[in-house]
């Protein structure tokens, strides 16, 4: 049974990351789930740190990306908004070429939190870093 409350398409997700730091670091949506959203991040000169090897800011980047949009497919009421609360990182593996996919499953979907864990992997499923995601759901700004 899917968790999502929104039906977003990649390509819809795609969109709403132009001109971000998503489309910047060269991140894709590849795969929905019924529990969980895919991406990919390329490990190259824009991801990297000043050892060739993937920055763990990257890491978290791509993390928080997936978590949040993933959590915002999740909210049981239009007038919300799921922003991020808090974030940590555990880097496993560092990895100096290629490509990371990360997939981000929901821990907890509550109506005021929600609790995302991020897995990154190497393309030979590695892993790479594990997230933890906390959002709070709040009322949509005015725009």
């Amino acid at each position: 049974m899917a968790i999502w409350t929104r039906d977003t398409t990649l390509q819809q997700m795609t969109e709403h990351a132009k001109n971000s730091a998503v489309t910047a670091l060269g991140i894709e949506f590849t795969e929905v789930g019924d529990d969980f959203l895919r991406g990919r991040m390329p490990v190259d000169n824009r991801t990297v740190q000043p050892f060739g090897i993937l920055h763990g800011g990257a890491s978290v980047l791509f993390a928080e990306t997936l978590g949040s949009v993933a959590a915002n497919r999740c909210l049981r009421r239009d007038d919300q908004v799921a922003v991020g609360l808090d974030i940590n990182a555990n880097h496993i593996r560092p990895v100096s070429a290629g490509w990371v996919i990360g997939t981000a499953r929901a821990v907890h979907i509550g109506g005021t939190t929600q609790v995302w864990e991020i897995k990154i992997e190497t393309e030979e499923g590695k892993t790479v870093c594990v997230s933890r995601l906390t959002m709070a759901v709040i009322a949509r700004p005015a725009s």
